[in-house]
Order: structure tokens, then sequence, then C-alpha cells
């Protein structure tokens, strides 16, 4: 039987409220916590395949042009090299998160430097990766490419669909009492997920399996068939455990197409893992970001105008940009509103969607400019941001579902004891480090996704969970695990969670924070229609079945559930679709950040002391891993304000630190004590269990509270990310 809703109306039941069993919400242990850490957990690499070859991919050396000669024959045969993959079918890029087909192939055609071309096969990974350094390929350059997305000869584009015009921002600026006009600068990032990608193939006649690690299986199995024009019935994708993603691994890269191919000539399994530096090269990179913004206010600090201009950049040819002003569009108001994005066409790496695409460059912005003009109207930051909170849409005018901005920005102040705070830039100052304190905003737009799942109740009263879902150390196999016992009375180590496996129904993926309400809806409906079957064996109505210690009924007229099944289980597929409810209302998930850095006088060192975060993000399905998802957004707020950053060398492309030496993230000392406080919310129009998305949330706005803290230290403004100490020392007060 299979349970389908669309979202089409608010659900208010709240009936993960009323089951009682306790374990929706609670901090419970990862399931698959001892796996993990005592290594019986098998990641990509990790499957042990008999016969299995290995495979190193060839990178390019220019920036672009064309490939004119492999000289394979130099090679096979020799150092146990088994095969060169010259296939037309080999991508050029990844696939863009949700893609659901191939993206570009046919690796001849040269679109950035480090672009996989060709991949080597032996029967060692020391050999093959011998061999792909010394294979000899020819090319055939072309002198147009473009490398700087802000010269003046780089080709851009202004897609139709990002460009807003209400009102008249030049005039509201012109008669604001106060107001902000400066120009600010993001970097490039990458994802650099701890698991390098990786993918094994291995075929069974016509039967390909594919053992990777990927984040969404429901698109990447029709991207896979389309790459290698087979069916996607012939494919079965194993993804049970993910060593992190952040949108890396949101679309099939081209270790997956180049395995298969490889095993398909050749006839035995191959494994194809990516080294560091070519996941730097080959897989997504967030676009560096130039943001114009604008802000207009009267005496009142009441916003009259914001502005927020953007220019990104990508490959020609690709649909995805960085969607800058995401959360710019309904976080504030103001009746006077230009927001744009222009897209510069480089030959750099692929850009797409790295964690919180959008709102984790736009809102620091957005947030750095909103401190800027509280300082210039001499209004608390915190004041000015809730004078700005609209009661509708200031452009669609549709009303807000839940939204507990004010509530996060109050609790927030109350905690970090902000009235407390050096108010006077500069002023504060312990030896050789000056003190500051600041904070922001946090938003980030809620999506529900299409998922179904499949839940059994067993003979032995026990439960299964089955969806193509993954866990990439989010916490799926947690929540799904704590949604189906709460819904049918039994204890967590009674439920069976089974992910990452496409012959699994299809769950809506990792990515955009809308797995955990997606995947958890489908499988608390599978569950509801469970408890129906049981209600309709006992002659009752399902609300009023009491299931709890896996029995039915109460006191003495309780039944176990094992013996009301009588030998037979019951299983069901729930289903869930988005609807009209995420037209009709905003949906977003809200929070705030206060921090507190040292600014050292002499060298420009900063350290952040402690860091605060708020966050309301509808119902929280497990304590433990929503703070800890907040902490790791946290944890990457700080390195995007201090060291992180893609470095590009403007005379071919090529990324200059495409390993984690150079691309400097926070260690454990650049971390100070953070505090994570989820608020309590029901969002009704999100989901039928009122969750929203947190996996995201907390990253969106985090390096502003830094970099505003850095200014209330300093009275040194820096708008050109990341805020590191050569930007700072020439303004210093020094000794």
């Amino acid at each position: 039987m299979t349970a389908h809703h669309k979202m089409d109306k608010a659900d208010s039941r709240n009936r993960l409220d009323d089951m009682a069993q306790g374990l929706v919400g609670s901090p419970m242990d990862r399931p698959d916590g001892p796996l993990k850490v005592s290594g019986q957990a098998t990641y990509a690499h990790e499957w042990d395949v008999p016969d299995m070859l290995y495979g190193v991919l060839v990178r390019a050396t220019i920036s672009k042009g064309r490939v004119t000669d492999v000289a394979s024959g130099d090679l096979i045969g020799t150092s146990g090299v088994r095969a060169v993959i010259t296939d037309d079918r080999l991508l050029r890029r990844p696939a863009q998160g949700g893609a659901d087909e191939a993206p570009p192939q046919g690796a001849k055609q040269v679109d950035y430097f480090g672009q996989p071309i060709a991949l080597v096969v032996a029967e060692t990974f020391e050999r093959a990766r011998h061999g792909a350094n010394i294979l000899n390929v020819s090319y055939e350059a072309e002198g147009n490419a473009a490398f700087d997305p802000e010269a003046d000869d780089t080709d851009t584009d202004l897609p139709e669909d990002d460009q807003l015009d209400q009102g008249d921002l030049d005039q509201a600026m012109a008669d604001a009492a106060f107001s902000v006009d400066q120009v600010y600068r993001t970097p490039g990032h990458n994802s650099a997920a701890m698991e390098p990608h990786c993918a094994i193939a291995s075929w069974d006649g016509d039967k390909l399996t594919l053992r990777g690690s990927y984040q969404m299986l429901n698109f990447n199995i029709n991207e896979l068939a389309d790459a290698l024009h087979i069916v996607p019935d012939n494919i079965r994708m194993l993804s049970p455990y993910v060593g992190g993603g952040f949108g890396s691994k949101l679309g099939i890269s081209p270790e997956a197409v180049s395995a298969a191919l490889a095993a398909k000539d050749i006839g035995q399994p191959v494994c194809v893992a990516l080294t560091r530096p070519q996941v730097f090269e080959t897989t997504m990179r967030r676009s560096e970001t130039r943001q114009h913004v604008r802000l207009a206010c009267g005496d009142d600090g009441v916003l009259t105008g914001i502005g927020h201009e953007c220019l990104v950049s990508n490959l020609p040819g690709e649909s995805f940009y960085e969607p800058v002003t995401q959360a710019t569009h309904f976080m504030y108001g103001g009746e006077h509103r230009r927001l744009g994005i222009e897209v510069a066409r480089v030959n750099r790496t692929c850009g797409g969607s790295v964690r919180a695409p959008g709102e984790a460059v736009g809102m620091q912005v957005l947030e750095n400019a909103m401190d800027e003009l509280a300082e210039a109207a001499g209004i608390d930051p915190v004041e000015l941001r809730k004078r700005n909170v609209p009661d509708r849409h200031p452009e669609q005018d549709i009303p807000y579902s839940s939204r507990r901005f004010v509530e996060a920005l109050d609790e927030g102040a109350r905690i970090f004891e902000w009235d407390k705070r050096n108010k006077k830039p500069g002023s504060l100052r312990e030896g050789d480090w000056l003190i500051g304190h600041g904070m922001a905003g946090a938003a980030r737009v809620n999506i529900l996704s299409e998922a179904k799942a499949r839940v059994t109740l067993l003979a032995d009263g026990s439960a299964l969970v089955e969806t193509d879902m993954t866990d990439i150390g989010t916490g799926t196999y947690a929540i799904l695990t704590q949604i189906a016992g709460e819904m049918l009375g039994l204890p967590a180590d009674k439920v069976d969670t089974k992910l990452g496996d496409s012959d699994f129904p299809r769950g809506p993926g990792s990515g955009g924070s809308w797995g955990a309400a997606s995947a958890g809806s489908a499988v608390f409906l599978a569950c509801e229609d469970i408890r129906k079957a049981i209600a309709k064996t006992l002659g009752m109505d399902e609300a009023d079945l009491p299931l709890a210690d896996g029995s039915a009924g109460r006191g003495d007229a309780a039944r176990p559930i094992s013996e009301i099944l009588d030998g037979e289980p019951i299983s069901a597929i729930g289903h869930i679709e988005p609807g009209q409810t995420l037209e009709e209302m905003q949906q977003a998930t809200y929070g705030s950040y206060f921090a507190e850095v040292a600014v050292n006088a002499v060298t420009g060192e900063t350290r952040v002391k402690r860091m605060l975060g708020v966050f309301g993000a509808g119902r929280i399905l497990n304590e433990k891993t929503a703070t800890s998802q907040c902490y790791g957004g946290m944890i990457w707020g700080i390195g995007s304000a201090l060291t992180e950053e893609l470095v590009f060398d403007n005379r071919d492309g090529h990324i200059v630190n495409h390993d984690l030496a150079e691309y400097h993230i926070p260690v454990n000392l650049d971390v100070p004590q953070i505090e994570v406080v989820l608020l309590k919310e029901r969002d009704e129009w999100a989901s039928p269990i009122q969750a929203k998305g947190i996996g995201e949330l907390g990253i969106c706005g985090a390096a502003a509270a830094v970099t505003n803290a850095i200014y209330n230290a300093t009275g040194i403004r820096v708008r050109d990310y990341p805020a590191t100490l050569d930007k700072l020392v020439a303004d210093l007060p020094g000794d």
C-alpha cells in the first residue's frame, strides 16, 4: 500500500507530539556511529571487490582547446597498465545537483585547466598513477580563454529570472537620512569533504553495479544511465555511507562514468578514486562574488531601499550560477529594491552548489552592510534588524510561514549579554589584543522535495525502513529511525534503517537542507498507513491507537504487535510531494550569531574567543545531530571570515592551492567553544512533520558576525574576504 500526500495545505495535527514516545527530538546517538568509529561502515573505496583494477584520471594541462592525440600505445602493456580510456562519453565536468541527466561529455574538448581527459587503468593504484603521469598528450590550444571574472573583456550575461527593479532605488538613496553604498568581495570555496570522491564499477552482462560516494541517488542513477547510453533499470548504485559532501557529490562526477566505461571495456571491476588535487579541480567550486550593496533608511532606521547586485562566474554554457541574492529578496523590508546577478563566463573549474549556495556568501555580505548601516544611523545592530522585519514578502506580497527571527535575535542578545558589549570600535584592549563584539542574522530558504520510503513492520514486531536517501554525516540513519520508532511505538533498537541503495524507493537525496523533512515525512506517512492497518484489525480509529514498547492497546488490554501480526508483516510506502504551501507562503529558517574576537594590535592575527548561534528551524528531529550541523556551519563561517579562499592563477586559470596544505580551513585551535541554541518551533506549512531544513542554516551569515566583531575591535572594515592579517596590519595601532 502507498500513502501519497501532496503538501497543498497546512498540516497542524502535530502527530509526532501526540505519540509521546520521546524518540523524536531527543539527542539520540547515531545508530551508525559505532560502525563508523570501529571501521565497520563501508565507504566507497573500502568495498572488497574481487579482481579489481585501479584507474587514475589524466588532467588537461591547457585551459581551452582540444586534445589531438593520446599516445596510449606506448603505455598499454608496460608497467602493469591495462588500458587507457578515451571514450567520447567521458565527462568534462560533474553534473549539477538535481540535473537528472548527463553533464557535458566528450573530454577531447578542454574547457579548463585540470579537466579530466582520459583514464589510465592498471593492476595497482601506484602503477595507474605512474601511467597517468607519463602519458603523452598532444593539444591544440585556443588563445581566447578567459580567467578573470572582473576583466573588461570577459563575456557576461544577465539571467532574466534574477533581475528585479522595484520602485526607485536611486531616489531612495538620495533621500535617505542614512545610507550604505559599498562593494564587497568573497573568494571561491571548495567543498573538500573528508572522503575524496570514489567509484567502483562492476558489470554482470548488461547490469552495472556502481559503488560510490554520492548524495542524490534518485538523480544520480539517471545521470549515469544517460551518460553511458543505457537504461536506468540496468544500474544499481550503492552509497550506504558518504564521508561528507557539502554539494560536491550532488551529481555524478567523472570518476563514475570513467570507472563504468573502463570496467565494461576490460571485463573486470575498476576503482577510480580522486586525489585531493583532483577533487579541487574536477568537482564543484563555489563561485567568487563581487557584491554591490546599497541600503537606505530614514531617521528611524527603517529601510526605504535595498540594492544587492552581484557578479559571479561559471564555465560557458553552464546554467547554474550562485544565487547570491536568494535571502535578500525576503529578509528585510524596503519599498525600493534593485537586485540582480551577472554571470561572467570563465575557463575555471566548474561552479556549482557548495553548502548553502546563495546565502552562505550573500547573507554574510548583507549582514556586513546592515552593521555598517547601524553604525551610520547610531542604532543598535540588533534593534536595527528588528525594525526591518517585514510583515509580508516585500516583493511577492505573500505571508511568511513560522518565522522566529526576532526571537533568535532577542534570545541571542540575552545569552551573549550583548548589552555589556564594547560599543566604541577600537576602545577595548587586553595587552596586545584588541577585543570586539559582533552579530549577524541568519536565513536560509526552506524546500520540501518529493520523497518515497518503505516501512515494513515485521512479524517479530521490529521495523525495517528502506529508502535510497543518503546519510552524508548529517544523521539520516538516526532521524528516520526515530520517526519510525515514534510512530510505531518501538524502541530505536527495534528499527533497522537501510539507506543508499537505488533499489529502494526514491528518496529526496541529501542536499539543499530538504533531506530530513522530506524523507522524514515519507517515513511518517508510511507509518501512518501501518497504524491504520493495525487500528482496523483492532476495530478502532488510528488517531486513538496507542502503540508503545512494542505493544498496542492500554493496560491489561495491550497486545504485543507480533501477536497482532500473526506472522504476516505489514508494509507501506510513504510518498510526499511539495504542493501549494511552497507557493502560498514564504518558507525559510532563521537565526542569529554573536561573536567575540581578539585582534593582535601588532600582527593583525584574529582569534575568535567565543561564538553563539540561535536558530529556529521548525521541529528539531534530533537535538544532537541538529546541533552538530550548526556547529559545522558556524565553523565554516569562521573559515570563510578568516582563512578560506580558492586562489586562481590568471595566466591559465589553474587553482594554485588545490590541497588542504594551502587551502586553509579552521583547525582545532582556530575554533572556540561554540554554543548553539535551538528554538522550539513547529511549521505546519513546511511538512506533515512540521520540520524544516537546518543543515545549511548554520553557515548563512556566520562569517559576518566575525568580521563585524573585527570592526568593533579595530575600527577597520574588511570588505574583501577573508580577513587575513595583511588586510588589517597597516591600520592597526601597534604598540
